[in-house]
């Protein structure tokens, strides 16, 4: 920290109020040192360093997010004073990359806001940030729809039995997610007090609901054995119904997935969910509403979301029992088809 004379600072004040009597701004002048020094790689490093690091919950997204940075930002504007940069110098960052890795290149212009943004409110430059509106000088990136890489329906029946001889907690959720074609997150969090074994069904409260609203499961025959396998294992009706190796812990979503890659299928776990709506899509004619409520999708015409009083549970039991039935190979050939 440098320290002014009397002297120095008597001058500096004479100049500053020099400026304003000429209409100029006598804040901006004096910042102006402070602007010039800051070069966009120190403003980004600091922005990582003081705000992304100690806010951020997952590793390799820290990593990664000073690493695009490095290699497809820095080396162009690295180097320029932060309050310089320009419109065309995120135009130069962008460009190259905005058609070819659309993914990549929207995180880094996300990446780049945020250090301009910042920068202007830790004083280091004026005006509006240069991202804002950059895509009007970009090319049109090409519409892509990402899906959950799904396995076709026909392919369950034989995908099965080989889950199941995999053996372990993680084979246990990834079959009972299958035959109930629910999400990994609720699976992986549930716990026994949402299950009635006598009425077979799962009761997942609101808040664990994506849409955020209660949803039942009716529970097959072949989801109840998975349950009745690990009943012993629970200590009360708060333990998980999937423990992990630290019984309060639940499995991690990377351990159903890596059943799969273990068996040498390129699909998700998500992806399951679409399995079971194409088989139930193709292969009965329960209507619309139903296959929907059983993936507890939200209704999205608010006037029949007013409306629509029933979860269509009745419905639903006939097409979970028809659904694990063609999954376990015991109907593949023969699919009982609703009403």
């Amino acid at each position: 920290m440098s320290l002014l004379s009397l002297g120095e600072a008597r001058e500096q004040a004479r100049a500053l109020r020099k400026v304003a009597r000429a209409g100029g701004d006598p804040i901006a002048e004096r910042d102006k040192d402070k602007r010039t020094s800051l070069t966009f790689a120190d403003a980004a490093r600091k922005v990582h360093a003081e705000q992304i690091v100690p806010n951020a919950t997952n590793g390799k997204h820290v990593a990664q997010w000073i690493t695009t940075l490095e290699t497809y930002a820095l080396p162009i504007i690295g180097s320029r004073p932060v309050h310089a940069v320009e419109q065309a110098d995120v135009l130069r960052v962008l460009s190259p990359i905005w058609t070819e890795k659309p993914e990549t290149a929207r995180r880094i212009r996300q990446r780049l806001r945020t250090v301009l943004d910042w920068a202007r409110t830790a004083g280091h430059r004026d005006g509006i940030n240069p991202v804002e509106g950059v895509e009007k000088g970009l090319a049109r990136q090409k519409d892509r729809t990402a899906h959950h890489a799904a396995l076709s329906w026909r392919d369950l029946p034989a995908l099965m039995p080989r889950i199941e001889e995999s053996q372990g907690m993680g084979s246990l959720a990834l079959q009972f997610t299958i035959l109930t074609a629910a999400r990994s997150g609720e699976v992986r969090l549930a716990i026994w007090a949402e299950i009635d074994l006598e009425a077979r069904v799962w009761t997942i409260a609101p808040e664990r609901m994506k849409a955020g609203r209660e949803h039942r499961v009716p529970l097959s025959k072949s989801a109840l054995a998975i349950l009745e396998k690990l009943r012993p294992l629970a200590v009360n009706d708060q333990s998980l119904l999937f423990p992990s190796k630290r019984a309060a812990k639940p499995l991690s979503d990377m351990t159903l997935a890596a059943v799969l890659k273990r068996l040498g299928e390129s699909v998700t776990v998500h992806g399951m969910r679409s399995t079971f709506r194409d088989w139930a899509e193709e292969n009965t004619s329960y209507p619309h509403e139903v296959k929907e409520a059983a993936l507890a999708h939200a209704v999205k015409n608010k006037v029949e979301a007013a409306y629509r009083r029933t979860d269509l549970f009745d419905k639903r039991i006939a097409m979970m029992d028809a659904w694990a039935s063609y999954a376990t190979g015991a109907g593949a050939k023969v699919v009982r088809l609703g009403a």
